[in-house]
């Protein structure tokens, strides 16, 4: 595409675009504007019934689709050269551990990888079957085993109390976050062991300090992608002083992150409250961005920075309620009985408050790490200790059901 006219280059990138994205409206978003423009009709007095269609949704179709288009879109600006290499393409297009939630790879970075001879390597190998255990772990011993409580909260929020529904928004943060990094350090330690480097996609993203610095740390292939694709591209003519119109830049990306996860009002605006978050950095002074990590090389944190990574924490945590919430009315019924009923009384999930807690100060403990086994400086004895604790925990947990990784959903 490099060496042809700019007018063929820009036909060959629109029809990328609409086949990739094309396809991912009709599996995943056609019934649910079907639905819409029918209730639509039915309000303005027609009785009119539009169909959906009835088929399964392509495993990893919302990955693949952005993958190739962060490929087409490189080639187009100039920034990378096409493979004729058709089966390294398709290798990269659905490489098998990151083919159902990601990381989302840029082709510069991954595709390379299949065109060159790769090596085992014991002891990146052993690190990556550390990371590989400790996300199935985190899936299985952490987020699986709190499940039960988020939704048992979540579909009987009427009769709770607001002790009890706090502690359930904020299991369900911490099981969202251990199931989703939990999956992308599987997926990351599959690939180490088979050569090659992938995207780190989380890191530690629970103890940011303002909404930029969450971003950088959650679902960090996509974040980078949707501002890269999305953000950078609204912004290319806005003036940096412009702050109103880059605010509006800013809610634009969100709210396209918000229906990538879904064609639903909780995850639109889940998306516009992200945005939001923004508002202190766009409006306030650009130098207090969060650049290094909270208490680098200190075992605790300043008072203003507690205070800072508590609020972000809170911040989100609202923001999660929608995005686990079946409807607007859930999400605002849940926060409006959060906010005024009883808060006196202990809530009725102590055991599995202290294991979230407790997994959450480990992290705490690990975070200058890339992942929270990577502990080379632990005598062998305790490391092999760790890691029979961690595995008799997955057997035991395992014993008590299976549950799919909910990022597989998107």
């Amino acid at each position: 595409m490099t060496a042809v006219r700019p007018g063929i280059r820009r036909t060959l990138l629109g029809a990328s675009l609409v086949a990739n994205l094309g396809t991912l409206f009709i599996f995943k978003y056609l019934n649910s504007f079907a639905i819409l423009f029918t209730a639509l009709l039915r309000l303005a007095g027609a009785q009119n019934n539009v169909g959906t269609l009835h088929i399964i949704l392509p495993l990893g179709i919302s990955f693949i689709a952005l993958q190739r288009l962060s490929y087409t879109i490189e080639i187009y600006r100039k920034r990378f050269t096409a493979t004729r290499d058709l089966v390294s393409f398709a290798a990269f297009s659905c490489f098998f551990p990151l083919l159902t939630s990601g990381p989302i790879e840029r082709a510069s970075q991954l595709l390379p990888q299949f065109l060159k001879p790769r090596s085992f390597n014991v002891e990146k190998s052993a690190d990556a079957l550390g990371q590989i255990l400790w996300g199935l772990f985190k899936k299985i011993a952490i987020a699986d085993i709190l499940a039960g409580r988020v939704n048992f909260v979540f579909s009987h929020y009427d009769g709770l109390a607001g002790i009890d529904l706090a502690a359930g928004a904020f299991l369900f943060a911490i099981q969202l976050y251990a199931d989703f990094s939990g999956y992308s350090d599987i997926a990351i330690g599959i690939s180490r062991l088979f050569g090659f480097r992938v995207t780190r996609n989380f890191a530690y993203p629970y103890f940011s300090r303002d909404m930029a610095e969450f971003w950088r740390r959650w679902h960090i292939s996509l974040s980078f992608w949707f501002r890269d694709y999305i953000f950078t591209p609204l912004t290319w003519n806005v003036n940096l002083k412009a702050r109103v119109r880059r605010m509006g830049c800013v809610l634009l990306t969100f709210t396209a992150s918000g229906l990538w996860h879904g064609a639903t009002p909780t995850f639109i605006v889940w998306g516009v409250l992200n945005g939001l978050g923004f508002a202190p950095l766009v409006f306030g002074n650009p130098s207090t961005g969060q650049t290094k990590q909270a208490a680098e090389g200190k075992r605790l944190p300043s008072v203003r920075e507690g205070l800072q990574m508590i609020t972000i924490f809170a911040y989100v945590l609202l923001a999660w309620i929608f995005f686990r919430s079946q409807s607007l009315e859930q999400a605002l019924r849940f926060i409006a009985r959060m906010l005024t009923q009883s808060w006196i009384a202990l809530p009725g999930a102590n055991g599995l408050l202290l294991l979230a807690a407790g997994f959450l100060i480990f992290e705490w403990t690990r975070r200058e790490k890339e992942h929270s086994l990577d502990m080379p400086e632990v005598h062998a004895g305790v490391r092999w200790a760790v890691y029979a604790i961690l595995s008799l925990s997955i057997y035991l947990c395992g014993h008590l059901g299976r549950l799919d990784f909910i990022y597989s959903h998107f």
